[in-house]
């Protein structure tokens, strides 16, 4: 899987940039996505792929650094730690989806939508293929 292709920001959005992408970085680590061991882009060729500033892409990798979901190598750059799908439990995979999850709930219920609809949508989203 191609990091670059995976991930994504919204400038609008009233979520910083560094947070929307350390959080789909540890989705993607804890789902097993990126599999441990697997080289992380350099800093300027992510910041270049989503049009952000490098020193976002660097603060987010030395965060997720310190957290232990990625691995500095001296040289070599950025590696995802041995952490996965395999070491996170179910429980704490949806802790990770949670937030998202209350975002749209609040903007369906904004919406006046019935929940059985958002719940159909989102099983047909579950469905989709990526």
């Amino acid at each position: 899987m191609s990091l670059l292709h995976a991930l994504s920001v919204s400038p609008g959005s009233g979520e910083p940039i560094y947070r929307q992408l350390m959080d789909q970085i540890r989705r993607l680590a804890a789902g097993g996505q990126l599999q441990p061991g697997s080289e992380m882009p350099s800093v300027r060729e992510l910041a270049q792929a989503l049009a952000v500033n490098p020193m976002t892409v660097s603060k987010v990798y030395s965060l997720l650094e310190l957290e232990g979901v990625l691995l500095r190598r001296r040289g070599l750059g950025m590696q995802v730690a041995d952490q996965g799908a395999a070491t996170h439990g179910q429980d704490e995979r949806l802790a990770l989806l949670r937030g998202t999850l209350q975002r749209a709930a609040l903007e369906a219920k904004q919406l006046e939508l019935e929940p059985a609809a958002v719940l159909a949508l989102l099983q047909q989203l579950l469905e989709e293929k990526p």
